[in-house]
C-alpha cells in the first residue's frame, strides 16, 4: 500500500497525518507542540504519534511532504537572522522604496558601483576590491547576505560575481535577487532577497530536523516542501529559496480544505497560534496574487496564493488600548500562553502570580515571563542585550527579573525580534481555558493570569474588568470581532473596494451586521460560506458565522488541513525570461548566463524557450518528477507604427509540472 506522510509545523503546533493514497482516506492524525529552538523534538513527537496510531511500517511510507507557517510568522513578527545587503548600482534614496529600509531594520548595507542598463550592458565596472573590503569590515555578525544589482534580471553577472566573493569572505548563505524573480523593480527584488536571506537559517533547521527524524525511523522517502502557491518543491530547493515557503502553510490549508469539503466557492480562514490566513476559493481554485505575496506590511515578489495574513491567532498577545475607555487589542505579536508556560514551569508561574495576587494593583508585567530560545548563548550581542540574556542562562524568569531598568526594555525587545527570547503572557488560549473551552494546559494558571490582568487600570482609573471570567469573554468577543474584520477586509478587497480595512470597520458596516432598521435600514454580511480551519476554529468560528450571517463549515479534520494539503499537491517549477528590442532587426535574449543577440524574433524566442525549458525540466526532475508536463505562457508586446508592427518586448514563462515519484 502507498502511504503519504504530511507534516505541518506552525507557531504553536506541529501536525502530522498519514494518508492512504490509494483509498483516499486519512489513516491517522496527531499533534505535538512546536518546540523552539530545537524543532526536532516537536516534529519527532508528531511523526512518532501518527506512525504509532496507524500501525503502518516505516518502509510503507512512500512520500513525506512538509508545509509550515514558520517563515510567515517570522516576517509578521519581524524576526529572523541578521543579514547584510550588497546594493549594486543603487543609491541610498532607493532604500526608502518598497519598505526596504524598514525590512533591514538597521542591518548593514554595502553600496557598490556596478549594475546594468535595461538592455543588459554594464553601466560601470563592478568594484570588487571595495566590496571585499566592506564585507571584511562588517560591524555585526550576519547569518546571510542578500545581493541586488540594478537590472540583474537583464544581466545577472554582477550578482553572481559578488555571490562568489561573499562565499569566500564570509562563508554564509547568499541570496541573489535574480534567482527569486525575473520581474523589474530593483528595490522590491532587494526586499525579497533580504527577507529570503533572513529566513535561510530557520527553514534549514526545520528541514534538517525533519530529515533526521524520518531517517532515524527508517522512512526511505523523498522529502518535499509546499511552496506559497500550493505546489511542491524539493527540500533542496526550499533550502535555497526559503522565501518561497511564505504562505506555505496557508496554501497547503486551502488544498486541504478543498480535499476535505469539496467546496467550490468559500472564504477559507485558517487560524493558527500566530496568524489568521484568509483566501477566497472560487470554482475550487485559489487565485494567485499577481502583485506577489504580501505578508504583514511587506509586498514581496514571491508568487503565492492571493492570501491575506493577519497578526491574529490563539496565542496573540492581549494588550490594553490606551485612553479613557480602555478596551483590548489582540496581536500582532505571538506570546506563549501563561497556561502553557505554567504547565512546563509550574513552580515559577504559580509562585510569582500568587505573590502578585496579594497586591491590590499588581504591576502590568505580573503575568509576563521571559524564556530563552537558544541552544547555546548567542554571540554578537551588545552590552545591554548580553546583560538581559545572561539572566536567562539558568531558565525562565519573571519579566521584572529579566529587565532591571527602563533602558533594558529595548534590549529585550531586540532579543525577541531576533527569535532568541520569547515572552509569556495573556492570550485568547488562556481565555479559552478559563471558560472551559480548552483543557490542554494549566487552567488554574490561566485563571490567575486573567484575574491579575483584570485588575489593571484604564485611563479613567477603573479596573479593566470585574474578574477572570468576564475578561475571558471580552477577549473571545474581541477575537470574534477582529476575525470578522479580517474576513470582511478580504472580501471587500477581492471585490475591488477602496480602503477595505477602513470599510470593514466602518460604523455603517457594524450597523449592517446588526441588521439596523429604523428610519434607515442597513443589512450586511458575507454572501458565501466561511470554511474555518485550525485547531481552535471549532471553538471560535461559530460566533464568527453568526455575526456575518453566513454558513460556517468546520470540517472534522480541519485542525490538520495543512498537513493534508501538504501531500495532495503537485510539483510545479516555473522559469521566466524576456526578449527585448535591441534596435531595428535586433532581438536581445536575456538568458540566465547573460544576454545574447539574434537577428529575428522567432530565433530569439526559440533560444529562450529552449533555455527555460531545460532549466525548469532539470529542477522538476531533481524534485522527483518522472513524467514532466511542459506548459508555456507568452506575453508579446508590439505596437503599430505607420502600418508596421514594431516589436517592444516578449516575456516567456515555462512551467514544468508533475507528481513527485512515489517510492514503492
Amino acid at each position: 500500500m502507498t502511504h503519504l506522510l504530511g507534516i505541518d509545523t506552525g507557531g504553536t503546533y506541529t501536525d502530522a497525518i498519514l494518508l492512504d493514497d490509494e483509498a483516499g482516506v486519512i489513516v491517522a492524525r496527531a499533534k505535538a507542540l512546536t518546540t523552539r529552538p530545537d524543532l526536532s523534538t516537536g516534529i519527532g513527537a508528531a511523526i512518532d504519534a501518527v506512525m504509532e496510531q496507524s500501525g503502518v511500517a516505516p518502509s510503507d511510507v512512500s512520500m513525506v511532504s512538509l508545509s509550515t507557517t514558520l517563515a510567515t510568522n517570522a516576517l509578521v513578527e519581524g524576526q529572523g537572522g541578521r543579514v547584510a545587503l550588497v546594493f549594486i548600482g543603487f543609491d541610498e534614496t532607493e532604500l526608502k522604496r518598497a519598505d526596504l529600509s524598514d525590512a533591514l531594520n538597521g542591518d548593514p548595507v554595502i553600496f557598490a558601483q556596478g549594475g546594468h542598463s535595461h538592455a543588459g550592458t554594464a553601466i560601470t565596472d563592478l568594484d570588487t576590491d571595495a566590496i571585499r573590503h566592506a564585507l571584511e569590515s562588517l560591524f555585526v555578525k550576519v547569518s546571510g547576505v542578500a545581493i541586488a544589482s540594478r537590472f540583474a534580471t537583464r544581466n545577472p553577472s554582477h550578482e553572481i560575481t559578488v555571490r562568489d566573493i561573499v562565499r569566500d569572505v564570509l562563508g554564509v548563505p547568499v541570496t541573489c535577487s535574480h534567482e527569486l524573480s525575473q520581474a523589474l523593480g530593483g528595490p522590491k527584488r532587494a526586499l525579497t532577497a533580504v527577507l529570503n536571506a533572513r529566513l535561510i537559517g530557520l527553514i534549514d533547521r526545520l528541514i534538517a530536523a525533519t530529515e533526521a527524524h524520518i531517517e532515524a525511523l527508517g522512512i526511505d522517502a523523498r522529502l518535499m516542501v509546499v511552496r506559497g502557491d500550493g505546489a511542491l518543491i524539493s527540500a533542496e530547493l526550499a533550502r535555497e529559496r526559503p522565501i518561497e515557503t511564505i504562505l506555505s502553510g496557508p496554501a497547503a490549508s486551502i488544498a486541504g480544505a478543498q480535499w476535505l469539503t469539496g467546496a467550490k466557492d468559500a472564504l477559507v480562514s485558517d487560524i493558527g497560534g500566530t496568524t489568521t490566513d484568509i483566501c477566497v476559493l472560487k470554482d475550487g481554485v485559489p487565485k494567485i496574487d499577481p502583485q506577489g505575496a504580501k505578508v504583514g506590511k511587506y509586498r514581496t515578489m514571491v508568487e503565492a496564493v492571493a492570501m491575506r495574513t493577519f497578526g491574529l491567532g490563539g496565542d496573540s498577545e492581549v494588550s490594553v488600548i490606551e485612553g479613557l475607555e480602555g478596551g483590548l487589542r489582540l496581536g500582532p505579536r505571538r506570546v506563549m500562553p501563561v497556561s502553557l508556560f505554567a504547565r512546563d514551569y509550574p513552580e515559577l508561574a504559580h509562585t510569582a502570580m500568587d505573590r502578585a495576587l496579594t497586591l491590590e494593583t499588581p504591576s502590568e508585567e505580573a503575568t509576563q515571563f521571559v524564556i530563552a530560545q537558544w541552544e547555546k548563548f548567542p554571540d554578537g550581542l551588545d552590552a545591554r542585550e548580553a546583560a538581559v540574556a545572561s539572566r536567562l542562562r539558568d531558565g525562565p524568569v519573571r519579566w521584572i527579573d529579566a529587565v532591571q531598568s527602563r533602558i533594558e526594555g529595548p534590549a529585550l525587545a531586540r532579543l525577541v525580534q531576533q527569535g532568541l527570547v520569547m515572552i509569556s503572557g495573556v492570550t485568547p488560549s488562556d481565555a479559552s481555558h478559563t471558560l472551559g473551552h480548552m483543557v490542554d494546559w494549566d487552567t488554574s494558571a490561566a485563571e490567575k493570569a486573567l484575574t491579575l490582568f483584570a485588575r489593571r487600570r484604564i485611563g479613567s482609573g477603573e479596573r479593566l474588568s470585574s474578574g477572570a471570567e468576564p475578561l475571558a469573554r471580552t477577549i473571545i468577543d474581541r477575537l470574534t470581532q477582529q476575525t470578522t474584520w479580517s474576513l470582511l477586509e478580504t472580501a471587500l478587497s477581492e471585490e475591488g473596494w477602496d480602503d477595505p480595512a477602513q470599510l470593514a470597520r466602518h460604523p455603517l458596516m457594524t450597523a449592517g451586521l446588526k441588521n439596523h432598521q429604523n428610519i434607515v435600514r442597513f443589512d450586511a454580511g458575507l454572501a458565501m460560506p466561511v470554511i474555518g480551519l485550525g485547531a481552535s476554529a471549532q471553538t471560535y468560528y461559530g460566533a464568527v458565522g453568526t455575526l456575518l450571517g453566513c454558513p460556517t463549515i468546520l470540517p472534522n479534520n480541519g485542525g490538520v488541513a495543512n498537513a493534508i494539503g501538504a501531500v495532495v499537491g503537485q510539483v510545479a517549477i516555473h522559469a521566466e525570461g524576456t526578449v527585448t528590442s535591441g534596435g531595428a532587426g535586433a532581438y536581445r535574449v536575456h538568458l540566465p548566463e547573460g544576454p545574447a543577440q539574434f537577428g529575428d524574433k522567432d530565433s530569439a524566442l526559440t533560444a529562450l524557450r529552449l533555455a527555460l525549458t531545460k532549466q525548469a525540466t532539470e529542477q522538476a526532475i531533481a524534485s522527483g518528477v518522472e513524467e514532466v508536463r511542459i506548459t508555456e505562457s507568452l506575453n508579446l508586446r508590439e505596437a503599430q507604427v505607420e502600418a508596421q508592427t514594431m516589436f517592444i518586448e516578449a516575456t516567456l514563462r515555462i512551467t514544468a509540472r508533475g507528481r513527485p515519484r512515489i517510492t514503492t
